[in-house]
């Protein structure tokens, strides 16, 4: 009986053995398994960590973007903070293109990140601010514009009633005649001069006139042209004639003269004579100076 006992213990033994043994390779197996699976979620935890850097660098990029399409004229600052973010852009998409990252260069990732949002916030503030400035002073401009304009019609304005002003002081300045009669005369050989009535005895026209008194006038000598109209209703042009202008018009005249003005109510006497024989009928005689009519006077030739 005592024989039969020892072998049944022995197998005790081993059975305990293998149970420990298996034991352990579950153990082993399990820590394994766990540690796999705790690495596969490490994983796909930075592989979505990099996918969301990714978007937020677009966010980024497309913020810088937007605010560099304004048409602002830059300074040399606002300048070189969009060539660093652009640069900045640049160096994370490469380190986030590459393989596996580990959790540090994640981390150092994620606060380059935050750098770089916070300096393109900061620059779209200052375009922002500049397109404000930008803005207020184009607003000031166009009132400044607006005012000017203003201004320059008030004194177009102005300029024009002065021009109209001064046109009517200078016809009220003007000499104006009283009264203009007109003699046919006769110059016998021994340069006598006597009437004439009949236009084939008549060698000149004396033409008197006045000029009435007028204080706006000025004192002194004062072209006057004479435009003499034959009966054919022909203005006569000789060698002596001219042209002059009268309120803005260019015009031709028969005889031009000068008289002295004293403002004291002188009749004055002009003859004209005819380069050729005189024709029966109506000779008027149109007076001019200063730029404006005087007045004028007829004589009848039979």
């Amino acid at each position: 009986m005592e024989n039969l006992e020892k072998p049944v213990k022995r197998d005790s033994n081993k059975i305990y053995f293998l149970i420990a043994v298996i034991i352990a390779l579950l153990g082993t197996n399990t820590y394994l398994f766990l540690k796999d699976k705790q690495s596969e979620k490490r994983i796909v935890s930075i592989s979505d960590e990099k996918t969301r850097m990714e978007t937020e660098i677009d966010k980024i990029e497309a913020e810088l973007d937007n605010a560099t399409s304004m048409n602002i004229q830059l300074t040399e600052e606002m300048k070189a903070e969009q060539e660093s973010a652009r640069q900045q852009i640049d160096r994370l998409r490469a380190a986030l293109s590459k393989g596996q990252l580990t959790q540090a260069q994640l981390l150092r990732a994620q606060d380059e990140i935050k750098q770089l949002k916070n300096l393109v916030a900061k620059y779209s503030a200052e375009i922002k601010e500049l397109k404000n400035l930008n803005a207020s002073l184009t607003e000031e401009r166009n009132e400044l514009k607006s005012t000017v304009d203003s201004v320059s019609y008030k004194a177009s304005d102005l300029e024009k009633q002065n021009e109209e002003l001064s046109k009517k002081v200078k016809v009220a300045a003007s000499l104006k005649a009283g009264s203009v009669s007109i003699m046919a005369l006769n110059v016998k050989n021994n340069g006598k001069e006597t009437s004439a009535s009949r236009a084939n005895t008549t060698d000149k026209l004396r033409i008197n006139f006045s000029i009435v008194q007028n204080p706006l006038a000025q004192k002194g000598m004062h072209n006057i042209y004479l435009r003499v109209v034959d009966p054919s209703g022909n203005l006569i042009i000789s060698n002596n004639s001219g042209t002059f202008n009268s309120e803005e018009e260019e015009l031709q005249y028969t005889y031009k003269t000068a008289v002295e003005y004293a403002n004291d109510g002188k009749t004055y006497s002009v003859d004209w004579s005819n380069n050729g024989s005189f024709q029966k009928g109506n000779y008027t005689v149109l007076l001019y100076s200063d730029g404006y009519s005087m007045g004028k006077g007829s004589i009848s030739l039979r």
